[in-house]
């Protein structure tokens, strides 16, 4: 098409699709290439001037580039032959990307399932009610209802249909930003455990040991993009002030939801996954490769498939190409794994705890990084005989300094 130099030529329906022509043969005809580009001309025309077809595909990457890429992270030190050959690739597969008009995917072929172990009629613990909530908070409760019905998280239940379970929901606040939670403890009692195992970070990032350009990627908003059976989004119904809605897609918060998205990345990467070269811990997929003309090799499967099953990848979370980045709460490197500072900053500034309880979570919190932490096994030891039943808690000299 580009190279054409004929004055008439014949465009099937093909082309007519692949290139964004439409002829509209009406009385006054017109023909217009891509958007916004609408010129008219006499049938059969001596001649139809065409803007060149590749000035429109320069004018959509340029688009893509400006408006989703810029938001990624791209490793300064490659060329710009190899960024170049980068963009086209994530411009080739933009689909497998998230944008405004299209957040979230619809993971094909992976329904989620919930099991209770118990029968109707089920219990009144899992029938509850709608909390109070402030104005402010109600406020708030709309703004997320309404978001999460605009990309199909969410969809109201009919004043006629059979209701079995509803859980209350509740607005957690972060200074000024909001998060709406559902209460689904009485849920999560009831559920049936799924024992797929989630892979130890530890383990997973020692596959880096050779890598010397490491790309990551994270599914926008994971759980969100699982679709939930019809079964389950019965089960997975919420109540406020603004009615019952109902989850199509798996919450936050609920029991087995990173087993059944660990299960799902695993049964769509099974051959990526056995070759070694790509770690995916629940949302969070790294690629990792000894050349970067291989890391694109490896990257271009990734996003085949990604478009295949309907995944959206978060632009805004991608890093293309590093030799050193931060991941899954660390510094990864081919040559060495390190702590985020940021993260160990976090464990520094943590208040001392008050209560078997704040104490427990210090040591959760902390033990996530004991390979980091010299003779933590040692120094942990009193701190975890705090927290025994029978012992009284008390903060002495040698609890503090451990």
């Amino acid at each position: 098409m580009n190279n054409c130099t004929s004055q008439h030529f014949i465009l099937g329906n093909y082309y007519l699709n692949i290139y964004v022509i439409d002829i509209n043969n009406h009385h006054d005809r017109y023909f217009t290439i891509g958007e916004n580009k609408r010129q008219k001309f006499s049938f059969p025309p001596e001649k139809i001037e065409i803007t060149v077809i590749r000035q429109i595909k320069n004018l959509n990457k340029e688009k893509f580039v400006s408006v989703q890429l810029i938001e990624a992270q791209i490793s300064p030190e490659l060329t710009s032959e190899i960024k170049e050959e980068l963009i086209e690739i994530l411009f080739q597969y933009r689909e497998a990307c998230a944008s405004d008009n299209e957040p979230l995917g619809a993971l094909k072929g992976h329904e989620v399932e919930i099991m209770l172990n118990l029968e109707i009629p089920y219990p009144p613990l899992l029938r509850r009610p709608a909390f109070a909530a402030s104005l402010r908070a109600r406020e708030a409760l709309e703004s997320h209802i309404n978001e999460l019905i605009k990309v199909g998280v969410l969809r109201k239940v009919g004043h006629n249909e059979e209701l079995e379970v509803t859980t209350p929901v509740i607005i957690t606040w972060n200074n000024d930003k909001s998060r709406m939670v559902g209460d689904f403890r009485a849920l999560n009692t009831y559920t049936i455990p799924d024992r797929y195992p989630i892979p130890r970070i530890h383990e997973n990032l020692t596959q880096l040991s050779k890598a010397k350009f490491i790309t990551s990627m994270d599914s926008l908003k994971g759980f969100h993009q699982n679709v939930l059976t019809p079964h389950a989004r019965k089960l997975l119904r919420i109540i406020s002030h603004c009615g019952i809605y109902e989850y199509l897609r798996i919450p936050f918060c609920i029991k087995n939801a990173p087993s059944h998205y660990q299960t799902m990345m695993n049964t769509i990467f099974p051959h990526e996954l056995s070759e070694g070269w790509l770690i995916i811990y629940i949302d969070d997929i790294i690629i990792c490769s000894e050349t970067f003309k291989l890391n694109l090799e490896r990257l271009l499967l990734v996003l085949k498939k990604d478009l295949q099953v309907n995944m959206k990848i978060s632009l805004k979370k991608c890093n293309f190409g590093f030799h050193e980045l931060k991941a899954l709460g660390h510094v990864v490197s081919g040559l060495s794994l390190g702590v985020d500072r940021n993260e160990l900053a976090a464990v520094l500034l943590k208040q001392m705890p008050q209560n078997k309880k704040e104490m427990r979570s210090f040591l959760g919190f902390s033990s996530y990084y004991r390979q980091n932490l010299k003779d933590f096994a040692i120094d942990a030891r009193s701190l975890y005989r705090i927290c025994d039943q029978q012992t009284i808690f008390e903060m002495t000299q040698e609890r503090i300094q451990a």
